[in-house]
């Protein structure tokens, strides 16, 4: 450090720390990004490229569970287990860039980045920065906590959650590699408009429903609130901590969620193939894709698996929005940071969204 740097202000001293500690957060998060999704993701594209099929099963059909089958000790193991095996890097960093956006950036410019003039505009805004992370909706989850915990608004961070599996640019290349263009065009459009159209609405309803003295409890009072401070001498002790309290509270609630789905999974899918109730197995679909939990492009094998068997194009549709978008883990993982009520907006708009999906794929297929 020269003699310039430490005689510069104190308030360019922070403003210089600030932007270290920005640019120490991005490097980690590249190289976390890279390890766990670019690298693994651009070889999988160059295989598909070239076969132009899917290889390997969906996380229920690996696991073994089938349709109808009785909750088991057997079938939660090892679906835990091979779900783990598919998503624990993907979570790992995950915790570890939720933990450096708590301890090494300033909230006020995480805040400005996220922050626009409308919930709509603030949801693009997340839907656009979550595209390089690529994650599922359970991996995405710690970061969208640290998101709203930094006061990120709830449709910007609603839309990175989301954004990170539906707007996810290597499934995207995936399914046009492997899928019909109809599959691709319902997945993007649906999958957009939910992003930035239903992360606006599911907050804005939530906000609507509070009432006058809540909203006034919790106001932020700016008039009492100290300067935004940063110290870049603390943030491996903030870092220490922010990590292990999200790893803590987070992965055991995972963990035992991810677990029940395994346990009752033959209870979660009773869709029969020889249905003529095309809108009835389509609004089963919605529920069940909903609350399912898939790594991620698992959406994938699962379509094309059921429509194989047989099922109509609104079950196809339906899943493709509804399997990546939330799960019930994801879903219990947020909750206390967004809250219940903007948690359940959600999985409500999600549910509609894979309703018009599985409309518009069959009105196109």
């Amino acid at each position: 450090m020269t003699t310039d740097t430490i005689n510069l202000p104190p308030a360019h001293r922070a403003r210089a720390q600030a932007i270290l500690g920005v640019t120490v957060a991005l490097a980690i998060a590249a190289g976390l990004l890279w390890w766990a999704k670019w690298a693994p993701y651009s070889a999988k594209i160059d295989g598909l490229s070239q076969s132009h099929q899917w290889r390997g099963h969906s996380t229920l059909s690996s696991a073994g569970i089938r349709a109808g089958q009785d909750p088991s000790w057997a079938a939660a193991w090892s679906f835990t287990v091979g779900y783990g095996q598919a998503v624990w890097k993907a979570l790992l960093a995950a915790l570890l860039i939720a933990a450096a956006l708590q301890s090494l950036v300033r909230r006020d410019w995480l805040v400005r980045l996220l922050s626009r003039r409308t919930p709509v505009t603030s949801a693009m805004a997340g839907g656009l920065v979550s595209m390089p992370s690529m994650m599922c909706t359970c991996c995405t989850a710690p970061v969208a906590v640290s998101l709203r915990r930094c006061g990120a608004p709830t449709s910007a961070v609603l839309a990175y959650w989301m954004g990170n599996p539906l707007l996810n640019p290597a499934v995207l290349v995936f399914l046009a590699l492997v899928a019909p263009w109809q599959w691709v065009a319902t997945r993007l459009v649906v999958g957009a408009v939910l992003v930035v159209v239903g992360s606006a609405i599911a907050a804005r309803w939530a906000t609507n429903r509070r009432t006058a003295t809540e909203a006034a409890l919790n106001a932020p009072d700016t008039a009492s609130q100290p300067p935004v401070t940063f110290e870049l001498a603390g943030a491996p002790t903030r870092f220490g901590k922010a990590f292990a309290r999200l790893a803590l509270v987070l992965i055991p609630e995972y963990l035992v969620v991810v677990m029940l789905i395994g346990g009752f999974g033959g209870w979660l899918f009773p869709l029969s193939s020889g249905s003529t109730n095309h809108l009835a197995a389509t609004g089963a679909a919605v529920v069940l894709g909903t609350l399912l939990v898939i790594p991620t492009a698992g959406e994938i094998p699962l379509a094309q698996g059921l429509s194989t068997a047989g099922f109509g194009l609104g079950v196809v549709g339906a899943l493709l929005i509804t399997l990546p978008a939330v799960s019930l883990p994801s879903m219990v993982m947020v909750g206390r940071a967004l809250t219940w009520r903007v948690t359940v907006a959600v999985a409500c708009v999600v549910a509609v969204a894979g309703l018009v999906a599985g409309l518009a794929l069959t009105a196109i297929g």
